[in-house]
């Protein structure tokens, strides 16, 4: 196969010095458009082993320390291509460090990750150009308008202002900010503000895309319209690593799952496979006084397979169980002869919550 002019270009270019950022400009300034740019890079190149890889996110050991504080201690995961991952854990537990560390924002202290192909400290130019990022809180001038927001990262990879510009004007319409497109952000809701910077980290197209907590701040209809465009993008080969503490989220959008707790991976699979560690079903019981959780664990845990789990705050008490609803009749008649009133009792199967419980000892949410 004969070596492609742009493949050349590449290496005069790198043996003169120039950096990813003035290889690109320079390319663009003169019409490529960036995925070109990269499909030919990656066609024409050699390519360390593992990227011939169907993992297009691999991960080997990493640590990351801050001070006597390990947010990562020894996290390994591989992630295939076009699927969703969900990254589960509560605050503190390292999803963030990880995240910011595949999206090359930090560096590790030891262990390696590539992603598509790009290892994140050595490859760490090259590599932004290929991936979406919106992380935890909205990263949007609020002097300028969304529209402006939108064409300012256009321009910022590159793309002709012409380009700029179609691509807002379809992410206006995608999420749904049409109307305010050329209001000042300072005026916009957190909501409004949340989805212009979720429409920032898709200007490029990603292939890769890292979402941190992506619908924190979102009202239900801003939610399952995420969560659609999500699957839309999944459905045109990019890939979703996300994190999050809303369970629901990681259920209906998830391939894979990884439970992440100080900083150590201690569970992962499917959804349903992660639901098949409860076993059995989950009963779940509100009680009318919240101060009577205690005393009402207490008298009906006989009952359950395993320990019963409290939430004071929320009068509930759940625990697996086994055998099917007469257990019902039973634990309302318990709780009747201790006195205590239920507000409602529910036998139901396992969700991703019962299994962080589980695997944790508190909920995804606890910090």
């Amino acid at each position: 196969m004969s070596e492609h002019p742009l493949t050349k270009y590449l290496k005069a270019a790198r043996r003169n010095g120039l950096s990813s950022e003035q290889i690109v400009g320079e390319l663009t300034g003169a019409g490529w458009r960036i995925h070109d740019i990269l499909d030919i890079v990656l066609e024409h190149l050699p390519v360390e082993p593992q990227s011939r890889s169907e993992n297009i996110i691999s991960v080997q050991g990493l640590r990351k320390s801050y001070g006597k504080t390990k947010a990562l201690d020894g996290v390994s995961l591989e992630i295939k291509a076009g699927t969703v991952t969900a990254l589960l854990g509560p605050n503190g537990a390292g999803k963030t460090t990880l995240i910011r560390i595949l999206t090359t924002l930090i560096t590790p202290d030891d262990g390696h990750a590539t992603v598509s192909g790009f290892d994140v400290v050595r490859d760490a130019e090259a590599l932004r150009f290929t991936i979406g990022l919106a992380g935890q809180y909205a990263a949007v001038d609020e002097i300028l308008s969304g529209r402006e927001n939108l064409e300012m990262v256009g321009r910022l990879y590159h793309m002709s202002r012409a380009d700029a510009e179609r691509r807002s004007e379809e992410l206006l319409k995608q999420f749904e900010i049409e109307d305010a497109a050329d209001r000042p952000v300072k005026t916009y809701s957190g909501g409004m503000r949340r989805r212009l910077d979720l429409a920032a980290s898709l200007v490029i197209h990603p292939k890769i895309l890292f979402l941190d907590e992506p619908t924190t701040g979102l009202d239900p209809h801003g939610r399952f319209t995420l969560w659609q465009i999500i699957r839309d993008l999944v459905a045109e080969g990019t890939t979703v690593l996300l994190t999050t503490q809303y369970l629901e989220e990681a259920d209906q959008l998830a391939n894979q799952v990884f439970v992440i707790d100080h900083g150590h991976i201690i569970a992962a699979g499917t959804p349903d496979e992660l639901k098949s560690r409860v076993g059995g079903d989950v009963l779940e019981v509100h009680l009318a006084d919240h101060n009577q959780t205690s005393a009402a664990a207490e008298a009906i845990g006989r009952f359950g397979d395993e320990p019963p789990h409290l939430d004071e705050s929320l009068g509930k008490v759940t625990m697996p169980v086994s055998g099917d609803s007469p257990i019902l009749v039973d634990v309302v008649r318990e709780l009747e002869k201790v006195g205590i009133k239920i507000s409602d009792i529910i036998l139901r199967r396992p969700s991703l919550d019962d299994v962080f419980i589980k695997l944790t000892g508190h909920g995804a949410e606890s910090p």
